[in-house]
């Protein structure tokens, strides 16, 4: 067994209403998505995630079974979360959110990954090589102090990924906002957000600015998702653009979240995963970083074709990569 990608965030259930169908519940959160997203992709993934002892949570507890992802969480007494999306006539959302986001202490949660590790290890070799966070999960507490404090632990031996993927409807005060976001892009070693995303935090500059600002915090790599505009990278190597492929667009839910399993899967595969490869991380060559950010736009088209957050599977992603159709 090669060591765990693990994940820690929120785990919910949207429940869509429109004014055509009868309400429709699926399981999602960014957090959650990556974690789909990895374990398609053929890692071992471990999730931390609360939910409750509910219909609701009963269904998550499901979707990581099925996916073959190690729960860390046992189902608690409160509320699984959830967010009620309203549909407009046009398609459009408007979002409520129900959201309990408690955790255990960090320390307690790191006895519960040394705990799993030894029941399924028994190699000497460091038995984490990413812990990835972002979203809801680290913004809004207390749970987000938790989940900081894991990430302090965990620095020593695994590579930190953090995507904010910030909503203003859940965390309105955006100074409060920009300095949490801040706080995990210090402990990070890969970030990756959208144009939306830094629009809200920093709409006095430019992407390009804000790429630079948080390279300069810490991170080897930072990447910035643009839709149908593709996506940027800035590593200390150098900038690089990638262009979206050309495909026929069912909806965008999800999309981000495969780019990032797919960031993260092929940086393992090139071997930069893990505390011990930090340094060699922060020396990422821009040919290496084009090859990241061309597989993760692949994966993200294969989701966006396709209704739902639905990421690729391996299988699915390494024939799109040798079919190599040319961007958009």
């Amino acid at each position: 067994m090669s060591a765990y990608l693990a994940v820690i965030g929120e785990c919910l259930v949207d429940v869509v209403h429109s004014e055509t169908s009868a309400p429709k519940a699926h399981v999602g959160g960014s957090p959650f998505n990556v974690a789909v997203g990895l374990a398609r992709l053929e890692h071992d993934v471990v999730f931390a995630g609360r939910h409750g002892e509910d219909e609701y949570g009963r269904m998550i507890a499901r979707s990581l079974r099925a996916q073959g992802i190690t729960a860390l969480l046992d189902a608690d007494a409160s509320p699984t979360s959830v967010a009620k999306a309203v549909l407009d006539p046009a398609g459009q959302a408007s979002y409520e959110f129900t959201l309990d986001w408690t955790l255990p202490p960090a320390a307690a949660l790191e006895k519960s990954f040394c705990a799993l590790v030894q029941e399924t290890r028994a190699e000497e070799s460091p038995a984490l090589d990413l812990l990835h966070t972002g979203s809801i999960g680290a913004m809004m507490q207390p749970g987000a102090e938790t989940v900081k404090g894991l990430l302090h632990r965990a620095r020593d031996v695994a590579t930190i990924s953090y995507d904010p993927n910030y909503r203003p409807s859940i965390i309105p005060n955006r100074e409060e906002a920009r300095d949490q976001a801040e706080e995990f892009i210090s402990l990070a070693d890969v970030v990756q957000a959208s144009t939306d995303d830094i629009d809200l935090l920093y709409p006095e500059r430019t992407h390009e600015d804000t790429m630079r600002a948080w390279l300069e915090l810490g991170p080897g790599v930072v990447i910035i998702t643009r839709g149908s505009s593709g996506a940027m990278g800035l590593a200390r190597s150098g900038f690089v653009d990638q262009p979206a492929f050309s495909i026929e667009v069912a909806d965008t839910v999800g999309a981000g979240d495969s780019f990032m399993a797919a960031t993260l899967s092929t940086l393992r595969g090139l071997g930069l995963l893990g505390a011990a490869r930090r340094e060699a991380l922060q020396d990422i060559t821009a040919s290496q970083l084009t090859d990241v950010l061309s597989t993760a736009a692949r994966a993200a088209a294969i989701t966006s074709s396709r209704f739902g957050a639905q990421p690729p599977t391996a299988a699915e992603l390494g024939a799109a990569l040798e079919e190599g159709a040319e961007p958009a």
